[in-house]
């Protein structure tokens, strides 16, 4: 596999250090943002395990902490894993992760624009919950959390606070 780097804008705040990125191969290509990626892929395990490392990586190299940077991977995770259970296998998705001065930003688009995350009837705490956890840790991670129409569907952002 061939990398590439590329360069992080000029954005206060943000290092040069740059991470490099895989090469573009069937079901994920990647574009450099200021201080993020873009993934667009077609949703498949390795492909997925893919965008979450290199969202951690990213941020990372981005001068977000380790611990801010371990949360946005779990949310960019726990959207991924939201978008394939609605969409289905295979969905063709864009995930962001990036920082801005303040925040870690993760992002994920998908196709479908009516259909937003729904809360279980069932408390997520309890035994009998067989979801509805993802949105706790949205809740407690990134509270202020965003759904949006988007060019291709919906858009669910959250920004985590970045220490220091």
């Amino acid at each position: 596999m061939t990398a590439t780097t590329f360069g992080t804008g000029t954005a206060p705040g943000l290092t040069t250090q740059a991470p490099i990125l895989p090469a573009p191969r069937p079901g994920l290509y990647l574009a450099p943002r200021p201080g993020g990626i873009t993934a667009h892929l077609t949703a498949d395990r390795d492909t997925v395990q893919t965008v979450r490392a290199l969202a951690l990586t990213v941020l990372v190299a981005h001068g977000v902490d380790l611990e801010t940077a371990q949360s946005a991977q779990l949310l960019v995770s726990e959207l991924i894993g939201n978008a394939v259970r609605a969409c289905g296998p295979h969905a063709p998705l864009v995930v962001e992760a990036y920082r801005t001065e303040r925040d870690a930003v993760v992002a994920v688009h998908d196709p479908l624009p009516g259909a937003g995350p729904r809360r279980a009837a069932t408390d997520p705490g309890s035994d009998d919950a067989e979801s509805g956890r993802g949105l706790v840790l949205l809740d407690v991670l990134a509270p202020g959390w965003t759904v949006t129409a988007s060019a291709i569907g919906k858009r669910i952002r959250c920004r985590i606070p970045v220490a220091g």
